[in-house]
């Protein structure tokens, strides 16, 4: 599993570098063929959400339908479907007399979903020291040995899918499925978020976030384990409130 993923975040990334090299966003976007077209309107609108989650339409974008159809060998109505989707979901906004946009982040959104996010994981983490289960903590130190090789190389997307499961590991060990389903929630709606922190220097930072969280959970320091994590997830809101100084076109008022 984790090594399909991590086939499909390169097959992203090489997208995302052809578009820029181009200055053509929709480049991205991968035509549809006609052995694989089965619904055109989720072929799509999992399209543009890769595009949208990993910058390569950036937020505040206006969407061109025509463009999309084009690249992807579709109709309007599935392009019309899918922004309907991604509208609900949060990731576009339809803009009266001027169209479709990608929407803005929007750093309140941002805070409400960490602050779920905090609320569950540091009370996961602290469950999982407790624990002292050994499949756990090895499954955590081989996720750690992965992450050190990929961070040294500045492999940001490969980085993220070990991101996501080094959390999965301690939400799995403490077998809460709906905790996991709303963490996964609330995690999905900060992808954006996360792919403008993935400097080199943020994944470095994020690891050594990791490590100490892990040197927590093996010595069996709940409260610890607990404190790094709430600590790690901090992290976020002050990077990213950087980053809209540094960026404000990218983030809502």
């Amino acid at each position: 599993m984790l090594a399909c993923l991590l086939e499909i975040k390169r097959a992203v990334s090489s997208s995302y570098d052809a578009a820029n090299a181009v200055g053509n966003p929709y480049v991205a976007l991968q035509k549809i063929k006609d052995g694989e077209r089965g619904s055109l309107t989720d072929a799509v609108e999992q399209a543009l959400r890769e595009a949208i989650v990993t910058l390569a339409l950036e937020p505040g974008m206006m969407i061109d339908k025509m463009a999309v159809c084009d690249r992807m060998g579709v109709s309007r109505f599935p392009v019309s479907a899918a922004l309907a989707r991604l509208a609900h979901a949060g990731l576009v906004e339809v803009l009266p007399q001027r169209g479709t946009r990608v929407k803005p982040i929007a750093l309140d959104d941002i805070r409400q979903h960490l602050f779920i996010r905090s609320a569950l994981e540091v009370e996961t983490v602290r469950s999982v020291a407790r624990m002292q289960d050994t499949a756990t903590i090895d499954a955590l130190a081989s996720n750690l040995e992965a992450q050190r090789k990929v961070a040294g190389n500045g492999q940001r997307l490969e980085f993220h899918v070990l991101d996501l499961a080094f959390h999965e590991i301690m939400l799995d060990a403490v077998n809460l499925p709906r905790v996991k389903e709303i963490v996964a929630v609330s995690r999905n709606a900060l992808d954006r978020a996360r792919q403008l922190l993935a400097s080199p220097e943020r994944l470095v930072h994020t690891l050594d976030e990791h490590e100490r969280i892990f040197d927590a959970v093996r010595a069996g320091n709940a409260d610890a384990a607990a404190q790094a994590m709430h600590d790690h997830l901090d992290q976020v809101v002050a990077e990213l409130q950087r980053s809209a100084k540094e960026r404000p076109d990218l983030f809502a008022p």
